[in-house]
């Protein structure tokens, strides 16, 4: 049963109208005015979009700057260094510059912070060791923004300094003092579009570089970098971005680098179309584990390896490193689930947890398995060398910064914004902290409900292959853009099936309350929880006739559904079938 709040998404427009100008059903229009596309011109591109919808890369404040630098830097011999970041973004952005740079002529290497002894981004360190090693040039990729102080030591020693980033720049401070910062989100800014990641900030830069060196086209080399780092960056995929994920996806199976061919076969899909999930966690994963547990450069090495049996026994390490990591996650999830309830805190408004065994670099992951579950703010603490260090993931009605910054004095070190942050602060001050964010929290219990907005209310009989292969035009689903979700009341259950491994998901026969159509839904890996629903509401015998194939024509048995819709494909047949996301 669920707990939580059904809210219908509503535009108010003639759909008729839009659907036969963009030669589409009313229902697609509905769906695609949902996600705010409003224009003639942004509908067209939305429901048909081309490689061509991507934005000049020229707009980008100091981009055409940074570019004359580096090829007037390549040309000359100078030694290129670029410095990224060690998650999926950062990684991809690392490579597309370091690999197109040095396919152009450029002399280049590169260094990737290691998350536990550099943190985040570039750092004093990296700089001397620079000089030391007579860099010339430094690039930043998915950092840099926020790194004044330690590029104005580099400059002021000799080194030149070109930042490409996408991060907001720090309240109140001015641009780093690089010779040219490239990031869409400059207050000065005329980009079209503001929401793309790092990777995509780098695309464009070697775009441009391929143009000053008479190659064209020659960015389409990293469309699959910066179509992986989109998604795993958790962009919006809209605009731009869902030109680039479309097409960037199609060339997955089809990519000429070794390293991401590899990892696809390391996780058994090489005959699979790849789709946003399978790189956002799957592939991503893996690719992220690095930076987590050791070091990210082991996922760049994979990047750049050359021969495929070297990188296919690279990608099954990362694989296996990936399993390691989720097994930790649902140890340290676990233990936290256990934690709160035995002390009887699961029902805190603002829930903070010490974990000490946990990997600090896993805290955010448990933090936000922590609030899907409970729906809360959520502060998960472990460990550190020094003290205790922790990421906070919060739900919409509540602003983490805001309210971290009400009790700053318990922290040494604290960062981020309103739906995540990370802290380091002394072990003493944990329970302070629990305290007094409750005693100041002023959630209400509609605020702690969850909210899920679904599309349209589509009774079964709507349910049919055409509509279903249809709504792949509104692919690829993600950030900004999700699957559409649609609701029906009174479904009626003629039949449960168990299936899947050991029963944990059930397939169903429905009937429409007309009685006209009948329909498969799944729910998966709920089982449990299904039958526990049903058995309390309409009995235990009911639910063993129906388990046992009884078909109820003439059911009374029903429930509200909210759904998604595909396409199933069975020994050669098609048909449209549903996948049930919660009921009631």
């Amino acid at each position: 049963m669920s707990n939580r709040k059904w809210l219908e998404h509503r535009v108010f427009a003639n759909y008729e109208s839009i659907g036969r100008n963009f030669g589409v059903s009313p229902i697609i229009a509905r769906l695609a005015l949902n996600r705010g596309v409003r224009s003639a011109n942004d509908m067209a591109k939305y429901i048909r979009p081309q490689m061509d919808d991507l934005n000049d890369p020229h707009m980008l404040k100091d981009m055409d700057l940074l570019c004359d630098i580096l090829k007037e830097k390549m040309e000359a011999g100078k030694s290129i260094r670029v410095i990224g970041d060690y998650d999926v973004d950062g990684i991809m952005s690392t490579f597309i510059l370091v690999d197109g740079i040095k396919r152009l002529g450029g002399v280049v290497d590169y260094r990737i912070p290691e998350r536990l002894k550099d943190g985040y981004g570039l750092n004093i360190n990296l700089i001397k060791e620079a000089l030391e090693e007579n860099i010339d040039t430094i690039v930043t990729c998915d950092n840099g923004i926020a790194a004044s102080k330690e590029i104005t030591f580099g400059v002021e020693n000799g080194l030149t300094i070109l930042v490409t980033d996408h991060h907001e720049i720090p309240i109140n401070e001015p641009l780093p003092p690089a010779m040219a910062v490239v990031d869409p989100k400059r207050e000065d800014s005329e980009y079209p579009f503001r929401e793309i990641c790092g990777a995509m900030v780098a695309y464009k830069v070697i775009q441009i570089l391929g143009e000053r060196f008479g190659k064209k086209a020659f960015e389409r080399n990293y469309l699959i970098h910066a179509a992986f780092a989109t998604i795993c960056d958790v962009m919006p995929l809209l605009d731009e971005n869902r030109s680039l994920v479309k097409f960037g996806l199609k060339e997955a199976c089809t990519t000429q680098n070794i390293g991401i061919k590899a990892l696809i076969a390391a996780n058994n899909l090489e005959d699979v179309e790849i789709s946003v999930y399978h790189v956002g966690f799957v592939l991503g994963p893996c690719i992220n584990a690095s930076g987590r547990l050791r070091t990210a450069t082991e996922a760049l090495e994979l990047l750049v390896e050359q021969d495929y049996n070297t990188a296919y026994n690279k990608a099954v390490k990362l694989a296996t490193l990936n399993r390691e990591r989720k097994d930790l996650t649902l140890l340290a999830t676990d233990e936290a689930y256990a934690m709160l309830e035995a002390k009887g805190e699961e029902q805190d408004r603002v829930l903070v947890v010490y974990l000490p065994e946990c990997h600090e670099s896993l805290a955010g992951i448990v933090a936000g398995r922590i609030r899907e579950r409970y729906y809360r703010p959520v502060i998960v603490l472990t460990k550190g060398e020094e003290g205790v260090k922790g990421s906070a993931r919060s739900i919409p009605e509540y602003d983490m910064f805001v309210h971290l910054s009400q009790c700053k004095e318990l922290f040494t070190k604290f960062g981020g914004h309103s739906q995540a942050a990370g802290l380091s602060m002394k072990e003493e001050n944990i329970e302070p902290l629990r305290i007094f964010l409750n005693e100041h929290c002023e959630l209400s219990e509609d605020d702690l409900t969850e909210k899920i907005r679904f599309d349209m209310q589509l009774p079964i009989e709507n349910v049919e292959i055409g509509l279903a292969k249809e709504l792949a035009l509104l692919e690829p689903y993600g950030t900004g853009n999700s699957s559409p979700l649609f609701a029906v009341r009174g479904a009626r259950i003629m039949q449960i099936f168990y299936m899947g491994e050991e029963n944990k998901s059930i397939r169903l026969k429905l009937l429409q309350e007309n009685g006209h159509s009948a329909v498969t839904a799944l729910i998966f890996n709920e089982a449990d929880r299904f039958n526990a629903y049903m058995k309390e509401k309409y009995g235990g015998e009911v639910l063993e006739r129906l388990l046992t194939g009884y078909t109820y024509g003439d059911t009374k048995y029903t429930l509200d559904l909210l759904y998604q819709m595909n396409v199933n494909e069975y020994n050669g047949r098609e048909s449209a079938q549903i996948v049930i996301k919660d009921y009631r």
